[in-house]
């Protein structure tokens, strides 16, 4: 984990959600917003249609490349968001544990949601994050 970010469980509440229920972040650290992570490949076409859980991998790798960029890892993320376009709660537990298994031990809060419509073509998942770097360990 990231030493700008510290995550907080709350003994008060169930220990079912595997996340934590909070996160702080230590200053100074630099913010970093990314912009939803999609399901593209390269020429920016939609993987995987219909296919939740590979389009949550390839949306994971997506924000990964993004992070990085920014000069962030996973293990620096704050807060996630995913969304998931389906009203099966089954799809949004598919692109949840993929995404939950990308950050391993690192359990960030995050929000998930099942919505009507994303904005590519046959696009069923974006996950969207925010994390947190010490300017020393750029």
């Amino acid at each position: 984990m990231s030493d700008a970010v510290a995550l907080v469980r709350v003994p008060e509440l169930s220990d079912v959600a595997e996340y934590a229920y909070a996160a702080t972040v230590d200053t100074p650290a630099r913010l970093v917003f990314t912009a939803g992570a999609c399901p593209l490949d390269a020429e920016g076409r939609t993987v995987a249609p219909g296919d939740p859980a590979a389009q949550a991998r390839q949306a994971m790798a997506n924000l990964e490349a993004a992070l990085a960029a920014a000069g962030a890892r996973l293990t620096d993320v704050v807060k996630t968001t995913v969304y998931v376009a389906s009203p099966r709660q089954a799809d949004l537990v598919a692109a949840w544990e993929v995404v939950r298994d990308a950050f391993g031990d690192h359990d960030p809060p995050s929000t998930l949601l099942g919505v009507a419509v994303l904005g590519y073509t046959d696009q069923l998942v974006e996950v969207e994050a925010v994390a947190a770097v010490r300017e020393e360990s750029r």
